[in-house]
């Protein structure tokens, strides 16, 4: 087993931010774990989702919306997940990541791209302004099960989850709940978030909680705006598919090329919208710093009035009218007399809706004929630039200039059940560390190795693979990486009981209700345990082990029917599992 491909298989349990940024097969082995858990296929039970079948694709995809608004939070604290520090992850990953790369492009080691946050100084924003620079958080990516037991945390009333989980739970929903096709499902990776682009109707971003149409896209609201920050001031670092990845920072991909270039292309039109009155309005919407350049003009009772444009958008608030829409002319006559002038303003560029200005057009043709409309513009550039990056935005997506590996895609459809599903997945596992007990499949894991390193291994069937990793499923994995996550990347078990003896640690956890949040022989992490407050007995003893280990006790276990038991000296701790499982803790 390679120091890389150890690193690769451990990280699949604790699915950390900057883990799925180095190793890209990660993201789409958790949806695969999200599509193989039992808990999405749930809602189809649900009667928010009766008739669903009947609806068309887009509307699918807002009633999966608006479930998973009323069902989850965003959650990113520095407490659920706890702190490493940069010294330790770059010793993790330097002998095959280059770390002057991965600075200028992670947001943890250095990367500054997106200036919103680092002019508010983004380490004040995540409360990081508290502790060493060297300090850094977890951020790990939540699985569904996890993301559904935040309701066990106090204050938590629903389930919680980062940008990344919200995604990866975004695109198995879509796929069983509203069921869109894998192929048209992509993921992007940023230095900051992570957002997927669904290929329905016009395109379909989604953005933490909330889905943006294209029309959403260009409406100039609050939220739009927040939205778009990602594609119009960050790197994509990676796009995952059913067909593999591409990555920024590596020169080889395991996409497929052409449909990445389909992708590229949707979200190129996407990107792109021809102007009108309406689209020049929610432009100057959102960038308000420009509206004090242009006065508004229309006719009232046969007479001309002019309003400076600033004082016009104030009317939109509190009132369901707004300017360039098909009721805007309403909100003309909401406005007072006193804000209304009979005589033009001076200096400001006048707009009139009925303008052959506004003609839709496309945006090179517009912008044309604006400057020759309102000369003066030429006066202010910047203008003109933010107007071209709102209504055609150029996402900074990984070169298509790459060594493409071939790889074999992952071939589900919507109309499986969950049960194919995981016969097909666990029929196509390709593991890069295989059986350890087996000298001759250790044999063949060499060479899959060797062959994975110069490009001929099958890459879906090795994110199949990581999908009952990232899953748990600890009845088909091997247990090392599993360990070696829980006893390296758990510090949260560690700091909750620093205050406690092991005595009163086993009698704190084994007050705790004995269920997993995971079914069958799945396991969750110490870190699990200890947020959520629960866990089988087999968790709760390896969560004993962690928090000894961590105080360099030494300690053993013991496995018996039905019991797991912990010694130390003469003290024993016993729990009793559900599970069917046979702990190899080495």
């Amino acid at each position: 087993m390679t120091p890389k491909t150890l690193e690769k298989y451990t990280s699949a349990f604790t699915l950390s931010d900057m883990e799925i940024f180095i190793f890209p097969d990660l993201l789409y082995a958790l949806v695969l774990a999200n599509i193989m858990s039992p808990e999405i296929w749930k809602w189809r039970d649900d009667p928010w989702f009766l008739g669903i079948g009947k609806m068309g694709p887009l509307k699918k995809i807002h009633r999966v919306k608006q479930y998973v608004m009323e069902h989850y939070n965003f959650n990113l604290d520095l407490e659920t997940w706890g702190l490493t520090d940069k010294h330790t992850e770059i010793s993790r990953f330097s002998e095959f990541v280059d770390m002057d790369m991965l600075a200028r492009s992670n947001a943890l080691f250095g990367y500054e791209g997106d200036k919103y946050y680092f002019d508010m100084d983004i380490r004040r924003h995540f409360g990081l302004d508290k502790f060493d620079s060297d300090i850094i958080p977890y951020w790990k990516t939540e699985t569904v099960e996890a993301m559904n037991a935040f309701r066990f945390k106090p204050n938590h009333e629903a389930g919680a989850g980062e940008c990344v989980s919200l995604a990866c739970l975004y695109a198995a929903a879509l796929f069983i709940v509203a069921e869109v096709p894998l192929e048209k499902i992509f993921l992007m990776g940023t230095p900051l978030h992570s957002q997927n682009f669904v290929m329905v109707d016009e395109g379909v971003l989604t953005n933490n909680r909330r889905i943006v149409t294209k029309s959403m896209w260009y409406n100039g609201t609050e939220l739009s705006a927040l939205a778009r920050r990602a594609l119009e001031h960050e790197q994509v670092t990676y796009v995952a598919h059913n067909t593999g990845w591409i990555h920024a920072m590596y020169p080889e991909a395991t996409i497929d090329p052409a449909a990445y270039q389909v992708f590229r292309d949707k979200l190129a039109r996407f990107l792109e919208t021809p102007v009108d009155f309406e689209m020049f309005m929610n432009f100057l919407r959102d960038y308000s710093r420009h509206q004090k350049l242009f006065q508004l003009c229309f006719q009232c009772h046969g007479c001309s009035r002019y309003i400076q444009l600033e004082k016009a958008f104030g009317y939109e608030h509190g009132s369901k009218n707004r300017l360039g829409d098909k009721n805007g002319r309403k909100l003309y006559c909401e406005m007072e007399e006193e804000d209304l002038y009979l005589q033009p303003i001076d200096h400001r560029f006048r707009i009139y809706q009925e303008d052959e200005l506004f003609t839709l057009k496309p945006y090179p043709a517009f912008i044309e004929s604006l400057r020759l409309a309102f000369p003066g513009l030429e006066n202010h550039p910047e203008f003109f630039a933010d107007l071209k990056k709102f209504v055609h935005t150029v996402p900074l997506l990984p070169s298509p200039k790459k060594e493409f590996i071939a790889t074999s895609p992952i071939l589900m459809t919507p109309g499986q059940t969950r049960e194919e599903i995981i016969e097909y997945l666990s029929s196509i596992r390709k593991s890069e560390i295989g059986n350890l007990k087996s000298e001759i499949r250790n044999l063949k894991s060499e060479i899959r190795n060797l062959k994975s390193e110069i490009g001929n291994s099958d890459h879906g069937s090795l994110i199949a693979d990581l999908a009952f990793y990232a899953g748990r499923y600890m009845d088909s994995c091997d247990w090392k990486p599993f360990f070696k996550a829980a006893f390296e990347r758990n510090p949260v078990s560690v700091e909750q009981f620093r205050e406690m003896d092991l005595q009163a640690v086993y009698d704190l956890l084994r007050a705790w209700p004995n269920e997993s949040i995971y079914d069958g022989n799945r396991l969750a992490q110490p870190d699990e345990v200890v947020n959520f407050q629960r866990g089988d007995g087999i968790e709760k003893a390896i969560t004993l082990v962690n928090i000894a280990k961590a105080r360099h006790i030494e300690v053993s276990l013991e496995q018996h029917a039905g019991i797991v038991s912990i010694r130390h000296g003469k003290a024993k701790f016993d729990f009793p599992t559900q599970k069917q499982l046979e702990i190899a803790l080495g």
